[in-house]
């Protein structure tokens, strides 16, 4: 298929078929995942295959017993933790080193990227960066954010929403079928999962070949004119 083909097959199917959506499909549409775009390429996600039977009944559970979830082959939860960028950060400062990349790229993994991604305990950083900000912002443009731990989040949501967009198209291009179900306890998946609190589970997505009544209809959109706004 070519890209269009597959951005136009790719829909959220509530039921799958008893075959199974083989696992080495699943594992390549994982390595397509992680080549998505991301903040300051820091990789702030996770995915979390579940395997076990015992885990994935519960998971289920966790996602209300939809039909998407029920009749899965495979679940995966990907999660987005803001504080994650300390896993990357000295693998990053070492790669724009071996590239010989410019000194201001250099500086900006050694030095800024603790800053930016960093509020601290209760966000006791927050109001100095909010006023640096608000300062700096009244004689030039600039990032006003993120200034506390939630907009650090948010950050890393955003990363890893687009990872989940590679991962169900990449299924797609295989034959296979998805769901991307935002419709789940968090409490119960983050407990399954034995995550931290920083750690927020973006969406869980459903992998297996579409069954009879997958969807409910045809794919509905509202008009070009009423989305795109043209300055």
């Amino acid at each position: 298929m070519d890209f269009e083909e597959v951005v136009r097959k790719r829909r959220s199917i509530r039921k799958y078929k008893e075959e199974v959506f083989p696992e080495e499909k699943v594992m390549k549409a994982l390595e397509l995942a992680i080549l998505a775009p991301n903040s300051s390429n820091v990789q702030t996600w996770n995915f979390h295959w579940v395997k076990s039977p015992d885990k994935k009944k519960k998971l289920v559970e966790a996602c209300l017993n939809q039909s998407a979830a029920r009749t899965a082959s495979h679940l995966i939860a990907v999660t987005a933790d803001g504080t994650a960028w300390r896993r990357s950060q000295k693998p990053l400062v070492n790669w724009v080193r071996s590239v010989n990349a410019p000194k201001i790229v250099i500086q900006y993994y050694e030095k800024l990227i603790p800053v930016t991604y960093t509020s601290g305990i209760f966000n006791l950083f927050a109001p100095f960066k909010w006023v640096t900000f608000f300062i700096t912002g009244l004689f030039r443009p600039i990032m006003r954010g993120p200034v506390t731990n939630r907009d650090i989040s948010d950050v890393a949501v955003k990363s890893a929403a687009l990872a989940c967009e590679n991962f169900v198209l990449a299924i797609t291009s295989l034959g296979g079928a998805t769901c991307m179900m935002e419709g789940f306890d968090e409490c119960r998946v983050k407990k399954l999962l034995k995550l931290n609190s920083s750690t927020r589970v973006v969406m869980v997505i459903s992998v297996g070949y579409e069954g009879e009544r997958g969807t409910w209809g045809p794919q509905f959109r509202l008009p070009l004119s009423e989305v795109i706004h043209i300055w």
